[in-house]
């Protein structure tokens, strides 16, 4: 079974993990094959385990090897693919970003989605999706805006990812 792993919080403030060392890691955990995508935390991985058993076998694997409180999210290929297919504002819109927040727990998506009415909508727009919240922010302004403090809060933190449109389409590619 193939799995889309996507890890929060590293190489981007504090927790540094090579991605040769993420590979090995969960490699050496039993998850074959192991590919990742960039360096910040998206992994593709091989597994029998359902995405509810891996979640938690995933992120007691990071916390072991790398002595962090891991957090990731778990889905497959196809929920990504239909995820990326249903980003309701234009990707290639010149300066601005094209983001997918992933969460899982729904009543964290829901505020999220509730800062649409507080929007700037010159600056960035937000719209609930199934298990995300797709965002696009001008660029330059992505952890200044109102979202990106928003997801900074220490709730959201152990419940939410947020990844660039164009990296889950490398995932896929």
């Amino acid at each position: 079974m193939d799995h889309v792993v996507l890890l929060r919080g590293i190489n981007v403030g504090g927790i540094n993990i090579k991605m040769v060392d993420l590979r090995q890691a969960l490699s050496q955990a039993g998850f074959e094959p192991v590919r990742t995508v960039l360096a910040t935390g998206n992994v593709l991985l091989s597994s029998p385990l359902s995405p509810t058993e891996l979640k938690p076998a995933i992120e007691k694997t990071l916390a072991d090897t790398f002595g962090y409180e891991a957090w990731v999210i778990v889905l497959d290929p196809a929920t990504l693919s239909a995820i990326v297919d249903d980003y309701p504002f234009d990707a290639e819109r010149d300066g601005w970003h094209p983001y997918v927040i992933f969460g899982n727990n729904d009543e964290h998506l829901a505020e999220l989605a509730r800062t649409a009415e507080t929007l700037d909508p010159q600056l960035e727009r937000v719209s609930l999706g199934r298990g995300v919240v797709y965002w696009e922010v001008v660029k330059g302004n992505t952890t200044d805006s109102i979202v990106g403090k928003f997801t900074a809060k220490a709730k959201y933190k152990p419940t939410t990812t947020t990844r660039n449109l164009r990296t889950l389409v490398k995932m896929l590619a």
